[in-house]
């Protein structure tokens, strides 16, 4: 197994590979925002959009971004973020990872809700 580091970058190196139209631009930039932006909300916000792309590995990207960002910040808009994995677990592409992200915020948000 291959393990890259992912390091820190910022919102504006992340709008301009967001621009690229470059695939593994915009996924490197995403899942480096999910990891280092203290700002959930913004990054949420980025990965909604992403979630809509016409490229099934944006959209996967965003939905594994979106289960990592319940993960590291234990905190997500659900009311924003369930409408669009409930349609990401439709398009056979993406809904394996859009189930992980699920499972994910079931780990990391309800079951902890429900300990609290």
């Amino acid at each position: 197994m291959y393990y890259k580091e992912i390091l820190p970058i910022t919102r504006e190196e992340a709008k301009i590979s967001f621009s690229s139209g470059n695939l593994q631009e915009i996924c490197d930039a995403l899942v480096r925002l999910t990891y280092h932006d203290p700002d959930w909300r913004w990054v949420q916000e980025q990965c909604l959009y992403f979630g809509k792309h016409p490229q099934s590995e944006i959209r996967g990207g965003a939905a594994t971004c979106i289960g990592h960002l319940a993960r590291i910040h234990g905190v997500l808009d659900m009311q924003s973020v369930r409408p669009l994995l409930d349609e990401l677990l439709k398009d056979p592409e993406v809904s394996g990872r859009a189930q992980d992200a699920l499972d994910d915020i079931e780990v990391y948000l309800l079951h902890k809700e429900r300990k609290e």
